[in-house]
């Protein structure tokens, strides 16, 4: 089977390409640096032609409001015309646990946009919500950062491996798609504000994490339950512990 990955060269989308080449599948790797530019829409009718499914891990280089929803709304809409006139039959989208409950946000306002252009779109679809990678917990700490002090909201958080995040959408590219939504996370929850003092303590870094509901994630003001999934996600394999061993820097 042919299998288009949008962002075919990014973190999930070179794993997802790797797992359907494996499996024996045809597997594309579409971005721009191998001639694919969703913005632009050149490259794409060429990448999709013959093609049984598209996997859409592509995201946005900015977190602005207005950049980032030109963005999703832009690719996501070429991708689907291109999609639509290939005769493509299942698109697979990755967005975020807790995209429709952090309107607050820009990124999820511009995520919830993407999600309704696919579901609109008449092709078949499965729409995979993720919990936060393991792989981003610097960049979390770092945009909470406030001089030597981290402001991180005590809520709960389920963090999961890229790996298990690739496994998943891999399988569900050449599966029957859902039509609907599957919510996928780690194996363990957490509290956000101890997971991340645990995490920073233990490559030495001497900054404090302090617990402030206050606190914003991206822009959006956080509940309880904002991050982590509504229903009874699938589980990763990979526990946070056996990540930080096989990935110590």
């Amino acid at each position: 089977m042919k299998v288009v990955v949008i962002g075919g060269t990014g973190l999930i989308g070179s794993k997802v390409v790797a797992r359907l080449r494996q499996q024996g599948h045809e597997a594309v790797a579409a971005s721009p640096n191998t001639g694919v530019n969703t913005l632009t829409g050149e490259g794409l009718d060429a990448a999709l032609k013959d093609a049984g499914a598209v996997v859409d891990v592509v995201n946005s280089p900015s977190f602005d409001a207005a950049a980032v929803m030109y963005f999703f709304q832009t690719s996501t809409s070429n991708v689907l015309a291109a999609a639509v006139a290939a005769g493509v039959g299942h698109y697979v989208a990755l967005s975020v646990v807790g995209t429709e409950r952090l309107p607050s946000s820009g990124y999820f306002r511009a995520k919830t946009a993407q999600e309704q252009l696919i579901v609109g779109s008449g092709i078949a679809y499965s729409l995979v919500h993720a919990t936060q990678f393991y792989e981003f917990l610097d960049a979390i700490a770092e945009s909470a950062a406030d001089g030597d002090t981290i402001r991180i909201a005590p809520v709960r958080f389920q963090p999961i491996a890229a790996d298990d995040v690739a496994d998943i959408v891999a399988e569900l590219a050449v599966g029957t798609p859902v039509n609907g939504r599957i919510e996928i996370a780690g194996p363990d929850q957490y509290r956000f504000d101890e997971l991340i003092r645990d995490f920073l303590r233990g490559k030495g870094d001497p900054r404090e994490v302090v617990a402030d509901m206050d606190a914003l994630y991206f822009g959006a003001e956080l509940s309880e339950d904002s991050l982590v999934p509504s229903g009874d996600p699938r589980l990763g394999q990979r526990r946070l512990r056996q990540w930080l061993a096989e990935n110590p820097s």
